[in-house]
């Protein structure tokens, strides 16, 4: 038995729900069955399907505490790949705000009340008993996971948990709205799009650009009923990534007014939308 899953039976044990993680700290794809959500999703995620796939499949939703599902056949391949070991803190009644930098620390410690907290690689992650809706880029550096979210396992972390609190409840906005049909929730005018006139210092092709933008603007309208705002954020920090090594200027500010005007389409709230794109593009320096 590898240390990993080792490590994962006695989560479970304490009734963690936990899942395999492979390298990136990225949760395995889904099997052939599940692509592209094919199967309808697990009973638990938020649209509820009929998915009961023994694999590890939709991440987070695939979290468990049955030892013979962390140790049967259909998950042996993902163990012997496996990089980390992940929890669904939802799942077991807690919320982790994931601190990524040391700006985001001292907000914390200034801000909210101690509770445990966990070492990660570039901050930390308090814990606090208590479930909420997770969402991404609440803050500059800030992410909050709990519900249909998983978290690295990192250690018990040192302190006493304490009740979760409204400040950080009061962190995420409702993000989506459901427009009615033929209503636009808000619009933003006057925003240029993105051309090559603008990319001097752009290492791509323009086709190269124009196809990531595409594909990520259609990552956005896919969720009009909920998850537009953290995959807004998601897509904005892909597309800085992708021009990481340009000498610039490359137009990124063009490509985040089109992405914000995409998610506004969809019902993201404007300043929402705005924040997201800002903290995804700076996220990837």
């Amino acid at each position: 038995m590898s240390t990993l899953l080792a490590t994962a039976l006695t989560l479970a044990a304490r009734n963690v729900p936990v899942l395999p993680l492979r390298a990136g700290k990225l949760p395995f794809g889904n099997c052939p069955a599940c692509r592209d959500n094919a199967c309808g999703g697990r009973p638990t995620m938020k649209t509820a399907g009929p998915c009961q796939c023994p694999r590890p499949c939709h991440a987070w939703a695939a979290a468990t505490t049955d030892p013979a599902v962390l140790t049967g056949p259909a998950w042996a391949s993902a163990w012997r790949q496996t990089a980390a070991v992940a929890y669904h803190p939802g799942g077991t009644g807690l919320t982790v705000v994931d601190l990524d930098n040391a700006d985001a620390i001292t907000w914390a410690r200034e801000t909210l009340p101690a509770t445990r907290t966990v070492a990660t690689t570039r901050g930390e992650h308090w814990i606090y008993r208590g479930a909420m809706q997770s969402a991404n880029a609440v803050r500059d550096g800030v992410d909050i996971k709990s519900t249909m979210q998983y978290a690295r396992w990192l250690g018990p972390g040192a302190g006493t948990m304490t009740r979760l609190p409204d400040a950080v409840r009061a962190l995420v906005e409702r993000e989506e709205t459901t427009p009615a049909p033929g209503e636009v929730v808000s619009s933003v005018p006057g925003r240029a799009e993105w051309h090559r006139s603008v990319a001097t210092g752009c290492r791509h092709t323009e086709r190269y650009v124009r196809t990531g933008l595409e594909r990520g603007l259609a990552l956005v309208r896919a969720r009009p009923e909920s998850g537009a705002g953290s995959q807004t954020f998601g897509v904005a920090q892909f597309l800085a990534k992708q021009h990481a090594t340009c000498p610039g200027p490359c137009g990124l500010d063009l490509l985040g007014q089109q992405l914000i005007a995409t998610a506004v389409s969809v019902g993201v709230p404007e300043p929402y939308a705005s924040r997201a794109v800002a903290n995804g593009l700076a996220g990837a320096a």
